[in-house]
């Protein structure tokens, strides 16, 4: 069996399949993002799933592409807890989710920039065949532009600066807990301070109309492109691929931004797991011949 599997910080898509591609189940866990999460709380996300504990000594190959995997010891970590739980696995392949984007969006042996805008946020170069990421992430404190815990800081900032009007800031007080203990409880003392911070951009996309919404929106766009796309030369002659809820539930204004800095938008996708199945069906089909 072989596990196909795509985690950003909030959720994480689950494919197994046998060696002739066929899929033998589909399943989703929290996010396994080894650089916010602890060993324990990684393995107890995994054998909570029914399905995953109970073919765990089926699984002899995985193919992980998870956020927060860039550097060598989040990678190192997250193997660490495959084998003590898929105790039978001989082939491990542990990528950043930068590459789960560009298997599902980008063409093989074609120029493209490749975008994750989801919970967190990056960018990356992709030549045809190998990557160029030019600013490595140091985490959603300091980057994670036009993410959803960008947009959410921003708006819980916002909120206590009151510089939302007020018709939208009661709607966002109805809609969420924003009283001071709480949102410092979940920032300093709770797991995933990123993903909780990801939840209040469900309220801008509902609200992306109002006046506020579209100021924000093009303020955290227009960030990204001009940090992270524009350090690329030849940005405004190649498609821009993007993956995640943020770039696909935003697409109209995400496109408008990229017109107006003259740049080419290519595939917006939500998440990659199906364009990562078709990918590893074709490298079984070409291995098989």
């Amino acid at each position: 069996m072989i596990l196909i599997v795509d985690s950003g910080s909030t959720k994480t898509d689950w494919i197994a399949i046998n060696s002739n591609g066929e899929t033998l189940f589909e399943t989703q866990t929290l996010g396994l993002n080894p650089q916010v999460l602890t060993n324990h709380i990684l393995k107890e996300r995994i054998v909570n799933n029914f399905e995953l504990y109970k073919f765990r000594k089926d699984v002899n190959e995985i193919h992980f592409y998870g956020a927060g995997c860039g550097t060598e010891p989040p990678r190192v970590l997250i193997k660490e807890v495959f084998k003590e739980i898929f105790i039978k696995c001989a082939k491990f392949s542990i990528k950043e989710d930068t590459y789960a984007a560009i298997y599902s969006t980008a063409k093989i042996d074609s120029k493209s920039i490749v975008c994750i805008l989801g919970t967190g946020s990056n960018c990356t170069y992709f030549d045809g065949k190998n990557i160029d990421q030019r600013v490595i992430s140091l985490g959603y404190i300091l980057m994670d532009d036009a993410s959803g815990n960008y947009f959410g800081r921003q708006m819980l900032r916002d909120y206590y600066f009151n510089r939302i009007p007020s018709d939208t800031a009661m709607k966002f007080d109805n809609e969420f807990k924003l009283d001071a203990e709480s949102i410092k409880d979940n920032l300093y003392k709770q797991p995933n301070p990123n993903t909780y911070l990801a939840t209040f951009a469900k309220f801008l996309i509902q609200n992306k109309d109002s006046d506020y919404g579209q100021s924000l929106i093009k303020r955290g766009f227009n960030l990204f492109i001009e940090r992270q796309i524009l350090q690329f030369k030849d940005a405004k002659d190649i498609p821009i691929h993007f993956v995640g809820s943020i770039s696909f539930y935003l697409k109209d204004e995400l496109i408008t931004c990229l017109n107006d800095f003259g740049l080419k938008v290519g595939n917006v996708i939500r998440k990659p797991i199906d364009g990562l199945l078709n990918f590893h069906k074709n490298q079984l089909q070409e291995s098989n011949h």
